[in-house]
């Protein structure tokens, strides 16, 4: 049995994806600063039947998702999909003139370094699998920069680029790196952005995988 590692755990669409992921029979690992938070979706995972277990671990800090990637690995089997959808901070999102050099250190830690963090925790297990899935989120900056939130446009589009990347290097390994752009706010009332119809959509993703990058709903113009 392999693992669904979540970096960014939430009661929203990280819920969501573990709960499709998790009845496809994969174990699930969430990561997540919060012990409380961790805990509860755990136990709602398991009142649905899933395996899931908590494993503390800040995107700022990589040693801590280093760390918890291996205990990941080592307790519920080798991670065979990673998905990389960590809630951004309101303070990444000055207007452009307002954003300095330093303003940015905490965005792009965030949405590259610790994605490059992760993606190197795991690749080694699905190298000795033999196959894998790199999932990674973002809004609608990622690819139509917002001036008035130049911290996630730029953050976001560095992340994007590194994915791409991936996907082109990885894929005569069969490991497939994907991006799944979220346009709008995700709602559970919203017929294509709800948390359970992303999940649906990140899993075909996974199981299909065709192609890199991916959209829950057209861009608005």
């Amino acid at each position: 049995m392999t693992t669904f590692a979540l970096i960014g755990a939430g009661p929203g669409l990280g819920l969501a994806a573990a709960r499709r992921f998790g009845a496809a029979g994969h174990r699930i690992a969430l990561l997540s600063r919060t012990a409380e938070r961790r805990k509860e979706l755990v136990d709602e995972l398991a009142s649905a039947g899933v395996t899931a277990r908590g494993f503390a671990a800040d995107v700022l800090d990589p040693d801590s998702l280093t760390g918890a990637l291996e205990a990941a690995g080592a307790e519920l089997g080798p991670v065979e999909v990673l998905q990389y959808s960590p809630s951004v901070r309101a303070d990444f999102m000055k207007p452009v003139l307002d954003t300095a050099a330093a303003d940015l250190a905490d965005p792009l830690a965030f949405s590259l370094l610790g994605a490059i963090g992760c993606v190197n925790a795991v690749l080694p297990g699905m190298r000795e699998l033999g196959r894998g899935t790199l999932l990674f989120v973002n809004g609608g900056t990622a690819v139509r920069p917002n001036a008035e939130r130049a911290g996630t446009s730029i953050a976001f589009a560095a992340e994007s680029a590194y994915a791409r990347m991936l996907h082109d290097a990885l894929a005569p390994e069969n490991i497939h790196a994907a991006q799944l752009i979220v346009p709008g706010a995700i709602r559970p009332d919203a017929a294509h952005s709800s948390p359970a119809a992303l999940a649906e959509l990140l899993y075909a993703i996974h199981s299909e995988r065709t192609g890199f990058r991916h959209y829950a709903e057209p861009m608005p113009d």
